[in-house]
């Protein structure tokens, strides 16, 4: 008879489950690095029986909604991202570049929250940091005058230890800087490990919604600039915060990628300094050029961030090239968006860049990933392209397609009346955006756009359109 053959063993990523036949070092699925463990035949599930309930089930109408509200943290740019500011055992996740000022905007926002004014009502507040001891982060607190009764301050690496000081201050914000750095003797591993950070945030989350704790999780980031650790991290948590910044400039930046409690399309300025960071409510100006006289290979277009709108500049360099495979370098928008970009201006608008090379950025390091952006990308490529300058006075808003045509964009009333706020006469924009839902044009004596009355909007249809009316505006 033949033998039976045995089930051979295979290959699972801890973090999305992700299967292969052999062991390798990285996720085929998820790209995490360190994941992928060895693993047997499925064991069947086990039965579970019911057993008691930690509280009884309540009509949805009849939940008390009240200990849930949003509290002001004192940071207006920081509630206007978290939509409203912190909740009550909500668990919150900062993540960015080494440096950047992540450590000094929570020690900012701790000490906001332990004053009587604070969000919290002066209650509470521990900071716990693993890569500083209490001394440096003191000497922080100083420089910046965030030094408080009820700011309690702990230099701790081990779990047991943090949960030990929860026991002690009763704090109603924790601060954890960082969850990396943080470990527990219970499971195996480094701290920073798959295995630790998972251990780790499952008992900070878990202490944060028995006690009503806001828990706010300091995360460091990969060279592609993604959140070190397992992805389960990210699911886990309530809020993921990403904060951006050149480290060269004093421009700081904050958005929500995830939030259950407000949107995901805010972004927060700020301005970091040695006395601390302060929020920047007007941050309009901050991404342009300020300069007499028009230069080639530049455009002015205004983004929408939330409800924001901001008004940035587009910068473009094209170059006689001596490679045989001309340079493309962009900072600040999307490489694939402006490949995109330069295709349909050499196909549909005659304008060739093949023995070029083209170097696109945008000012101030914001980073701009909206379509709008299009139209703006491509007048500014034409113009250095040809070495004419488009007026001081001319923004460019519009999607560009394939085809050659110039989309509608949404939010076009506001992004004028930005614009118009800010001294621009001229605009151009995609045929049909100055219309109501109804089809009927939009008058200029109406109350909505009298913020933007005398600037000339030009309507265009298509690429080749936005060229010839841009140029020979005055």
């Amino acid at each position: 008879m033949a033998k039976a053959k045995t089930a051979k063993a295979a290959y699972r990523c801890s973090d999305c489950g992700w299967q292969t036949s052999k062991w390798v070092g990285r996720c085929g699925e998820c790209q995490t690095w360190g994941t992928v463990t060895e693993a047997t035949s499925a064991t069947p599930a086990r039965v579970v029986t019911a057993g008691p309930v930690s509280s009884p089930a309540r009509p949805i109408g009849k939940v008390d909604v009240r200990s849930a509200q949003t509290r002001p943290t004192g940071l207006d740019e920081l509630d206007r991202v978290l939509g409203g500011g912190i909740v009550p055992g909500a668990v919150l996740l900062l993540a960015g570049e080494p440096g950047i000022g992540k450590s000094t905007l929570l020690l900012e926002v701790a000490a906001l929250a332990s004053t009587p004014s604070g969000g919290t009502a002066g209650k509470n507040v521990l900071y716990v940091t693993g890569e500083e001891s209490a001394e440096q982060v003191r000497l922080r607190a100083d420089r910046v005058g965030a030094i408080t009764d009820q700011l309690y301050l702990a230099a701790e690496t081990e779990l047991s230890a943090v949960l030990g000081h929860i026991d002690t201050v009763e704090p109603t914000l924790l601060v954890v800087d960082s969850i990396q750095t943080i470990g527990t003797s219970e499971v195996d591993g480094a701290p920073g490990g798959v295995t630790q950070i998972r251990e780790v945030a499952a008992n900070l989350i878990r202490v944060a919604k028995e006690r009503g704790i806001t828990v706010v999780l300091v995360g460091h980031v990969t060279k592609e600039g993604a959140i070190a650790g397992p992805r389960l991290l990210e699911h886990l948590v309530d809020v993921v915060l990403y904060f951006e910044g050149d480290r060269h400039s004093r421009l700081r930046m904050i958005r929500a990628v995830k939030n259950r409690y407000g949107p995901t399309d805010e972004l927060g300025c700020f301005d970091l300094s040695d006395v601390g960071i302060v929020g920047l409510p007007d941050p309009s100006g901050l991404f342009l050029t300020r300069r007499e006289e028009a230069v080639p290979g530049t455009c002015v277009t205004v983004t929408l961030e939330g409800r924001r709108p901001l008004v940035a500049e587009v910068q473009s360099l094209v170059a006689k090239s001596h490679l045989p495979s001309p340079r493309r370098a962009t900072s600040g928008l999307d490489t694939s968006r402006v490949a995109m970009v330069l295709a349909v201006l050499a196909q549909r608008c005659k304008i060739s860049m093949h023995e070029q090379d083209v170097y696109v950025s945008t000012v101030g390091g914001v980073r701009l990933a909206e379509t709008s952006v299009d139209l703006a990308l491509a007048l500014a490529v034409a113009g250095s392209t040809v070495e004419q300058a488009l007026s001081n006075s001319l923004i460019a808003l519009g999607e560009v397609g394939l085809a050659g045509e110039v989309r509608i964009v949404p939010g076009v009333q506001r992004r004028l009346a930005e614009a118009a706020r800010l001294g621009f006469k001229h605009a151009v924009v995609p045929r049909g955006s100055l219309e109501l839902a109804d089809g009927s044009p939009l008058k200029r004596a109406d109350p909505q756009l009298s913020s933007y009355e005398g600037m000339k909007v030009m309507e265009v249809d298509s690429l080749k359109q936005a060229l010839q009316v841009s140029f020979t505006a005055p």
